[in-house]
């Protein structure tokens, strides 16, 4: 009875969390893919997920990083979402929130736990 309503309440806090989803996300991969009539292999972007409820969070760090000609603030972006879905370090996830679609990058593993996930991004720059 008592594992019941922990359930019960890891469903509800996940569903609260889903409610707050502003945005989606398509996630793609860089795979070798085949031709099928000429058999080339080509390295190609494969869409994995595409239209996946998510939610963009932005978080300003408190120290500035001194370059040679000014401060810069840095920023992190995370990326939340549910945790069933499959981020691979190094995949490009385009957004779209608030009327606005960037192109990240994975930048590292996921935080996984039962009711979302965490992942780290950082502006997409090309495949690695």
């Amino acid at each position: 009875m008592i594992i019941d309503a922990i359930k019960q309440a890891m469903n509800m806090h996940r569903k609260a969390l889903e409610e707050t989803y502003e945005g989606v996300c398509t996630v793609i991969e860089y795979h070798d893919v085949q031709n099928e009539k000429t058999k080339i292999t080509s390295q190609e972007e494969v869409i994995v997920i595409a239209n996946q409820p998510c939610k963009l969070a932005f978080n300003r760090l408190a120290a500035t990083i001194q370059t040679e000609t000014a401060a810069a603030i840095s920023q992190s972006v995370k990326l939340f979402l549910a945790p069933e879905i499959l981020i691979r370090e190094n995949s490009k996830i385009v957004v779209t929130q608030d009327g606005v679609t960037q192109e990240y990058g994975a930048s590292g593993p996921p935080a996984i736990y039962s009711t979302h996930q965490e992942v780290p991004l950082e502006l997409f720059r090309g495949w690695s």
